[in-house]
């Protein structure tokens, strides 16, 4: 599949399910004012996913937050299977302590088969961090806690997510989340 048409299932992902469905009450002032990156990588082994997302996280710390506020590396190639993504997740972590960004920056994690801990892989709240492809997105905690101070009761943003998944009818998900193909 060509990179444009990976980083259009993403834009759609973007707008119809974090965007549209309020996922993430924060995304759409930088979406609409082009401030988020979107990487398709290449990588098919974990050290050149690791270098790559090593240059990306060098790339967004050189751009200012009105430039650039956040990246979606989005992994076509590899970590299709969640236990080794959510494995992966470790090592990205453990690039951002090596690299002195801890507290500065954190990945957020997507992925076709998110699977929160304690729920079963059909329940609807996976919905809330499912996507089309594995994704690593790189989050700026300055811009985090500025927003958050604004944002009236952010610590209710997780159950008002799974709240609004768990409404979604059986077509709303289809069409929402077709590359989750289900059967239902």
């Amino acid at each position: 599949m060509k990179h444009t048409d990976i980083e259009h299932e993403v834009r759609l992902w973007l707008e119809q399910v974090v965007i549209g469905l309020n996922l993430c009450p924060f995304a759409s002032k930088p979406y609409l004012d082009n401030q988020v990156r979107i990487v398709i990588s290449d990588c098919e082994e974990p050290t050149c996913l690791l270098a790559q997302l090593a240059e990306e996280l060098q790339f967004l710390d050189k751009h200012e937050p009105q430039q650039l506020e956040t990246t979606l590396l989005v992994l076509p190639q590899m970590l299709e299977n969640f236990d080794d993504y959510n494995a992966f997740l470790d090592m990205a972590d453990a690039l951002l302590e090596q690299l002195g960004w801890t507290g500065f920056y954190q990945i957020a994690s997507f992925h076709p088969f998110y699977q929160f801990s304690g729920t079963q892989p059909e329940d609807a709240e996976n919905l809330t961090n499912r996507s089309p492809y594995p994704i690593l997105h790189m989050i700026r905690e300055a811009s985090i806690e500025k927003v958050l101070k604004h944002y009236p009761n952010p610590k209710a943003i997780p159950q008002r997510n799974i709240d609004t998944v768990c409404n979604l009818t059986k077509t709303q998900i289809r069409q929402l989340f077709p590359h989750l193909n289900s059967s239902d």
